[in-house]
């Protein structure tokens, strides 16, 4: 084999070569995450290509990473795009297949503070009230965004929840739940009472089978609904009620459960559970930011200057 020549020759031009499968196959990956480093690597050797790198050193992978910053995407993109190339290159030394050029090169440092602002409670309960329960949509969206809300469940949570997902526990209504990057539904949500009676009256209405929500439209009726739609479902309530911002999207919706949850009593490790963090310290992040909110310091200092 011929180094990243072959590798440029088969996979710059999108192809999914037998090299390329060999490292997905060692990876031992979701079919999730083998398409991200599908469109990851594709990126890569695409900058190969482009600048005629048959044979690539250290000092062009360094090229490539200052390359991404200069068409200013995202850090969490430049990150992923990077952890591709590394990831690929470490595979390629392990096989025999080229050295690896990426080690020791530096990632981009991604901020752990939440990009995304929350609903204050009065805005949940006018955007709640505004929502026309009357009609399947509506049903279905009230019962979406309260579920969502009560419970912060993310939106590929929200699609991938079947009927019989409901279940009862005790005296409690839950839903079982196939959470990020799992694959089996092992985990579950306290369904509230409010949240419960709202999921039955729009399965009273829908009389439908199989997927918890679905599409109402003419051309994909009774389908299971994507994470675009339920996105975009969001995101037009969130405009009719005049708070739509780029700092608004559906995913804002889980911030609104955990920062209502802590200003209202609830406790780090009940927030911690209710939105099924792994490590405590991604909770407090919430509890950091509500914590700087209520610092007075700026204002202490203005007294005495001003």
């Amino acid at each position: 084999m011929n180094g990243v020549t072959t590798i440029k020759n088969n996979l710059v031009n999108h192809d999914l070569t037998s090299l390329f499968n060999e490292f997905i196959a060692y990876l031992d990956i979701s079919k999730k995450s083998v398409e991200s480093y599908k469109i990851n690597l594709r990126q890569f050797f695409k900058y190969l290509q482009d600048n005629n790198l048959s044979n690539p050193q250290r000092q062009d992978i360094l090229d490539y990473k200052n390359s991404l910053i200069n068409r200013g995407l995202k850090p969490t993109t430049i990150q992923a795009y990077l952890v591709s190339v590394k990831a690929f290159f470490s595979f390629l030394e392990l096989k025999g297949y080229y050295p690896n050029i990426s080690r020791n090169i530096k990632g981009i440092k991604v901020s752990k503070s939440h990009k995304k602002d929350y609903l204050l409670k009065n805005q949940v309960k006018a955007l709640l009230t505004s929502i026309d329960t009357s009609t399947l949509k509506g049903a279905r969206d009230y019962a979406i965004i309260s579920l969502m809300v009560t419970s912060g469940l993310r939106t590929i949570e929200v699609i991938r929840a079947d009927i019989t997902d409901l279940r009862t526990i005790g005296n409690n209504q839950v839903l079982f739940i196939q959470g990020k990057g799992k694959n089996e539904k092992d985990n579950f949500v306290k369904l509230a009472d409010p949240v419960y009676k709202a999921l039955v009256k729009y399965l009273t209405l829908s009389k439908h089978k199989g997927a918890l929500f679905v599409s109402t439209s003419n051309n994909s009726k009774g389908n299971r609904l994507s994470t675009w739609t339920i996105r975009q479902t969001i995101s037009s309530y969130f405009k009719e009620q005049g708070i739509k911002t780029d700092r608004l999207t559906a995913h804002s919706l889980r911030h609104t459960t955990a920062t209502l949850n802590l200003l209202n009593g609830g406790t780090l490790e009940e927030t911690k559970d209710l939105l099924r963090h792994e490590s405590i310290n991604t909770t407090l992040i919430y509890s950091h930011h509500l914590d700087r909110m209520s610092n007075q310091s700026e204002e202490r200092l203005a007294s005495l200057l001003f």
